[in-house]
């Protein structure tokens, strides 16, 4: 067997496999975007049933195999269990993880995007900001990390172009220090739809669920 391995992550999806086992895909700082299995994940008393889960975030102890990897221990530092009682916030938080997901991949460093993950979801749950805006800058600087944006500025108002020139910009801790008028609020979400639109090539699932909500805004 080989050496178990440490890494810091968080859960993007599970799915029960067999009886007892599920198949985790986590975003890890170290190693990108890895698939595993939780062994008995979901037999009753396992130290791996609350952490096997979508949202988690933590340190954890893997073995790497042939073509998956396995979860054998895990220190969860946050659940983000408060989500599951935000409406609409938690299908926000899975349109995140979904949108890291289609952006991840194995071997290379992801302490970025993971960090964004975890800042956009405490974003959510702050109440600070419109849940709308969260989303916006969880795109657009998802996109920045991943070399995909480069909008056409001058269609921008000079409010929007300065948005999100600041958010491509700015440190992933400084993200979530403002709001916008209404207004520009709009605009962004014309020019995100517009640019997602033209570089991303999936159907999100939890975006059509999303998108009910915010119509009724």
């Amino acid at each position: 067997m080989s050496e178990p391995v440490q890494v810091t992550g968080m859960v993007l999806s599970s799915m029960p496999v067999g009886e007892y086992d599920r198949r985790v895909v986590m975003l890890t700082r170290e190693r990108g975007k890895l698939s595993m299995f939780a062994r008995g994940a979901r037999r009753p008393g396992s130290i791996l049933m609350a952490a096997a889960n979508p949202f988690v975030f933590g340190s954890f102890t893997v073995y790497e195999g042939r073509t998956a990897y396995s979860m054998v221990s895990a220190d969860v530092k946050e659940y983000f269990i408060e989500l599951a009682d935000e409406q609409p916030g938690v299908y926000y938080g899975f349109y995140f993880l979904e949108f890291a997901d289609y952006y991840g991949l194995e071997g290379i460093d992801e302490a970025e995007m993971l960090n964004l993950l975890y800042v956009s979801l405490k974003a959510l749950l702050s109440h600070r900001f419109e849940n709308r805006l969260v989303r916006r800058i969880f795109e657009l600087k998802a996109l920045t990390i991943n070399g995909e944006y480069a909008p056409d500025q001058q269609a921008m108002s000079p409010s929007a172009r300065y948005t999100c020139q600041y958010i491509a910009s700015a440190s992933i801790d400084k993200l979530y220090t403002f709001t916008l008028k209404p207004e520009v609020l709009r605009e962004l979400e014309q020019l995100m739809d517009q640019y997602i639109s033209r570089v991303v090539d999936r159907k999100f699932k939890s975006l059509s669920i999303l998108q009910m909500f915010e119509e009724e805004v």
